[in-house]
């Protein structure tokens, strides 16, 4: 039921021979365990689970689902050291980073008339394009991970937008290995 907002920001119901079509543009945000126990893969080593234990619920997301989530991001658990450390250190303030997201927006909506996510297929092919070097490194990670045009695309798009934040004019090759590592999370539990 997911699939048809994430995808087209639209949802069809049908009932009794009847259909109606609804605008559902949407954000998806999640999160999830890496296991039952939530402990997989943390050092403590308090995870009771067997890898075929772990494996077996990672499999309860659909792929076709997984493939429609652009930015994956693994967060292990910090130690009350970490969190203290974490909580006194330096950060960039909100509004620094409110505002290099407005003017990214900005950007997008003035080059294309919309955001990356929005783009087709097509679009994408004309306006993401990344430096050689970039895309080098596209075509090898999607040939290495077996990714489907889809999760191409979304990476892509994923690379344009952190090259719009930084105000680069083409996704550079570090920018697609971060766009990369994003869509990496869930596959690599």
């Amino acid at each position: 039921m997911l699939r048809e907002p994430l995808e087209a920001g639209r949802i069809t119901i049908s009932r009794a021979a009847q259909q109606a079509d609804f605008p559902a543009a949407c954000q998806l945000i999640a999160a999830m365990n890496p296991c039952p126990c939530g402990w997989h893969g943390d050092p403590s080593g308090r995870c009771r689970c067997s890898p075929d234990i772990a494996a077996r619920y990672l499999r309860k997301l659909s792929g076709p689902l997984v493939d429609r989530i652009d930015i994956q991001i693994d967060l292990p658990a910090l130690s009350p050291a970490e969190l203290a450390t974490r909580a006194s250190a330096p950060g960039e303030p909100s509004a620094v980073v409110a505002a290099r997201v407005a003017q990214a927006r900005a950007l997008q909506l003035g080059r294309q008339g919309k955001t990356n996510h929005m783009l087709s297929g097509r679009e994408t092919d004309d306006l993401c394009r990344p430096t050689d070097e970039g895309e080098r490194l596209l075509r090898e990670a999607g040939e290495r991970f077996g990714w489907s045009a889809r999760a191409y695309y979304r990476v892509l798009k994923v690379a344009r937008t952190i090259a719009d934040l930084a105000g680069d004019p083409l996704p550079t090759a570090a920018q697609i290995a971060e766009a990369i590592r994003y869509r990496r999370a869930l596959t690599a539990l």
